[in-house]
């Protein structure tokens, strides 16, 4: 597994901002528990070409993969990411990796 950072690109539709603002309540603490870092997140993102997606789009990351397995694998997070389920729909939680260093 890569020691080199990773970062996830979600996209999802709120359905429900009171289930959702709950989960937004608990995901920095959790996140931070693993050393990860919120980047930015796109409620009007453009797409160039291919199928647009709708929705928020959001950007994170961690200082690896297995720090971000180890996040979505938390007991607590799990328990957290029932309120994200019951509040959006979500399209994709994809993990892309760091290109490695040029020597």
């Amino acid at each position: 597994m890569s020691e080199l950072p990773v970062y996830m690109i979600v996209n999802l539709h709120v359905t429900n901002a009171e289930e959702y603002r709950m989960y937004e309540k608990g995901f920095f603490p959790i996140l931070k528990k693993y050393g990860g870092e919120f980047i930015t997140y796109d409620d009007q993102s453009h797409t160039f070409e291919g199928v647009g997606r709708k929705g928020r789009m959001i950007i994170f990351s961690f200082p690896s993969e297995q720090k971000a397995r180890d996040w979505f694998a938390d007991p607590d997070y799990q328990a957290l990411s029932k309120h994200r389920r019951a509040g959006t729909e979500m399209q994709f939680l994809t993990m892309v990796h760091s290109l490695p260093p040029r020597s």
